[in-house]
């Protein structure tokens, strides 16, 4: 395990190849190209916005944070992220069949791939929120964006780790990817993201303090959105090492697997 681990550091350079590859052929073709990339998180806000500003405007009416739409963007880019990264490793190992059967080409990079092609979307979202932040008069100038890399850094370690489970696992159990999108569904409603953790009645916050994206969340309202000191470092420590340890049983699960992928694709 350790030896593999050691061959896809040597392979960065292909996976960054890759990374680019993949972004260049997502907006192949299309008449915004790139830009695809800054337009789709602006829509999606702006019907989020529009839903819970316009169509449901009463229904928090004094208890929702303003500005609505600069505190949504806070915890949907993070999100699409993690979404999409599940999603697409759930199926990459499957459509990279042709790679995999090659015997000198690690598999695991494929499902690193997309987690990366991600982070890569989410660093160039963080320009458009640093624009809509502007638009509203509220630059983030804290002293706490210092965190913001080590908040990033567990996310993709959470990330990675349920990328590599799931797609050895997806190989094996076509059904997983349907399964996913659904429970990824309930995830989202149930993490503070249209809404903030003081909101949710006090005898639930056990359960939701069981979600780790809940604290991921939390963390970046917090240093991009709400005033003051940091005060999730706690969490965010016990939940880094809480994702270190996923990603490494991610690989370990997926270096089990890793001869039976070739026979299964």
């Amino acid at each position: 395990m350790l030896a593999n681990l050691r061959q896809v550091f040597r392979y960065r350079a292909l996976i960054s190849s890759l990374v680019a590859r993949e972004l260049k052929a997502r907006y192949r073709g299309s008449v915004l190209g790139f830009f695809w990339t800054f337009v789709n998180p602006l829509l999606l806000l702006g019907i989020y916005t529009f839903v819970f500003t316009v169509v449901l405007s009463g229904a928090r009416a004094g208890t929702r944070p303003e500005p609505y739409a600069l505190f949504l963007f806070c915890g949907i880019l993070p999100w699409t992220w993690f979404q999409s990264s599940l999603l697409e490793s759930c199926s990459v190992l499957i459509t990279g069949g042709n790679l995999i059967r090659k015997v000198l080409f690690p598999a695991e990079i494929l499902p690193a791939v997309t987690v990366f092609t991600g982070l890569v979307n989410f660093l160039l979202g963080l320009l458009v929120f640093a624009a809509v932040a502007i638009y509203y008069g509220r630059p983030v100038v804290s002293a706490d964006l210092v965190w913001l890399p080590a908040i990033v850094v567990v996310q993709l370690a959470l990330t990675l780790g349920l990328a590599l489970l799931l797609s050895s696992l997806t190989v094996h159990f076509r059904d997983l990817r349907d399964l996913l999108g659904n429970l990824l569904t309930l995830w989202f409603w149930g993490t503070p993201i249209l809404y903030t953790v003081s909101e949710v009645p006090e005898r639930f916050r056990w359960v939701f303090a069981l979600n780790p994206f809940t604290h991921l969340a939390a963390a970046y309202q917090e240093i991009l959105f709400f005033d003051g000191r940091f005060d999730g470092w706690r969490p965010l420590l016990v939940l880094g090492g809480a994702a270190a340890l996923l990603l490494v049983f991610g690989y370990f699960v997926f270096d089990r697997l890793r001869d039976t992928l070739a026979e299964e694709v």
